[in-house]
């Protein structure tokens, strides 16, 4: 088999040591923007991300590679000798195999050569250093390598080295060595039999390269591509089992809902709508419900829970059936957000939420509410907004014990109420007084003119969506308007 020391090289030049020493220079920038990308990235808050994780493990092999090929070019650049540029430039076709300077061109490689007529061994000073060998020792020959490998890879370099000989073929493979202080190396080798001149096989050459690190890199890559994967598969699947949870248990009614529903005159149109965020595919916690009573009241109520996910979500459908049972059962707002406490804060999963309970007593016109840290309901009337005077209520699962203060409203006719989770507009904190509103309470606020145009509570809660249903929303949000008549 012919080999590529037969080829006509006359038309080959040597590479310019100017233009070497450009792209080594390039090489060293580019590894040091790299590496500017993965510090960015490396912070010990998102050692769990797996997303960040891969991103590492890219910049790492991304690195690996760029020390290699500086390396490739260093060793190119210290091996042009003036002798080396000859050598290159006029190849003897049936002389010498490349010389080691040259082949070590490829970088954290070592060459050898093996001849078959005299037995001799020669090995570079770097193939010594690969295998952890004392040069006192001597090289190996082909019939002591295969001691040092793996045993499973012993086998592949005997074919390939039996190929080389006997066939002519070139060799590529790759083993695992052992080395005297017990470290284990990949190797990387690539060779081609060596003719004499009347085309028999005279020796075979080699060059060794230790691929270690870059295999390493190579798994970690594979390993956190593979995490990510895995990740986004679950969270797939916990939205999935969100959304359907957050489906069966929010109220199933469309549109508007109005009371009561057995029959004679409406006294309450009801609506409400789910916004979900528009910076995260997680689904909160958050609730709405409007439900008849027993004795002729009205539960309307809104919540929210803290976290994400299937826990939110499975959380919430807790605290929602028993707040529905708790008012079927005739407990007042300012009780009931007592036993919520109760219950959140004995829950086998610690939480906070926040909660906002009324209820609606048509025989007077009466509205007696609690709130547990959320957020006052809004109270329209003729086209002016205002926000309700909150009774004192910490949020719920916050301490063991709380009680919570419940207040009046007297409502009129045509009077308009809103309730909404925080994530619609800013929250007012414990220090700002009830007079004072954000600018998103403003907002809310200043849509009183076209609340008293609308015709009914769905209209209203369309124009709540239209003027706060903002995409760059950061958490999701719940609204519930109900028109008294």
């Amino acid at each position: 088999m012919p080999s590529h020391l037969h080829e006509d090289h006359s038309s080959a030049q040597p590479p310019q040591p100017g233009a070497v020493e450009a792209l080594i220079t390039q090489a060293r920038r580019l590894r040091g923007e790299v590496d500017a990308v993965r510090r960015d990235s490396a912070t010990a808050a998102d050692e769990e991300d797996p997303q960040l994780r891969w991103q590492r493990a890219l910049c790492d092999l991304a690195m690996h590679q760029l020390d290699d090929l500086g390396e490739h070019l260093g060793q190119l650049r210290d091996g042009l000798s003036v002798d080396d540029q000859a050598a290159i430039a006029h190849p003897d076709p049936a002389s010498e195999p490349p010389d080691a300077p040259a082949v070590q061109a490829l970088g954290r490689a070592g060459s050898a050569e093996w001849d078959l007529l005299t037995d001799a061994v020669d090995w570079s000073d770097e193939l010594y250093r690969i295998f952890g060998r004392d040069p006192q020792d001597g090289p190996l020959t082909l019939d002591e390598m295969p001691s040092w490998l793996f045993s499973e890879d012993q086998q592949t370099l005997t074919e390939v080295v039996t190929g080389c000989l006997v066939d002519g073929r070139p060799i590529d493979c790759e083993f695992r060595i052992v080395r005297p202080d017990g470290s284990v190396r990949t190797v990387h080798m690539v060779g081609e039999p060596v003719l004499d001149s009347t085309g028999g096989t005279a020796s075979m050459w080699a060059v060794l390269r230790d691929v270690s690190e870059l295999r390493r890199g190579q798994r970690t890559l594979r390993e956190t591509r593979d995490s990510l994967q895995r990740e986004r598969q679950i969270a797939q699947t916990e939205r999935r089992l969100a959304v359907e949870l957050q489906e069966a248990v929010l109220p199933p009614w469309r549109g508007s809902l109005r009371f009561p529903q057995g029959g004679g005159p409406t006294d309450i149109d009801v609506a409400a709508h789910y916004l979900p965020s528009g910076t995260s595919a997680l689904i909160g916690g958050d609730w709405y419900d409007a439900l008849p009573l027993p004795d002729g009241a009205t539960l309307l109520t809104v919540g929210d829970l803290t976290g994400h996910g299937v826990s939110a979500t499975s959380g919430m459908a807790m605290l929602l059936g028993a707040l529905r049972g708790m008012a079927v059962a005739g407990l007042t707002p300012g009780p009931l957000m007592g036993w919520l406490n109760q219950l959140l804060d004995t829950s086998a999963q610690p939480a906070l939420g926040s909660a906002l309970c009324c209820r609606y007593d048509p025989a007077d016109r009466t509205l007696t509410w609690a709130q547990a840290g959320h957020p006052a309901p809004v109270l329209f009337r003729n086209g002016t907004g205002r926000v309700l005077d909150p009774p004192e209520g910490v949020l719920l699962g916050a301490t063991s014990g709380a009680r919570y203060a419940q207040t009046t409203e007297q409502l009129a006719p045509g009077d308009l109420l809103v309730l909404h989770t925080d994530g619609l507009v800013p929250r007012r904190t414990a220090f700002t007084p009830a007079t004072d509103t954000t600018a998103g309470a403003q907002r809310l606020l200043g849509l009183g003119p076209r609340f008293e145009q609308a015709r009914t509570a769905q209209d209203c809660v369309r124009i709540v969506v239209e003027e706060l249903g903002a995409p760059q929303r950061e958490d999701d949000a719940c609204v519930l308007i109900a028109r008294f008549l």
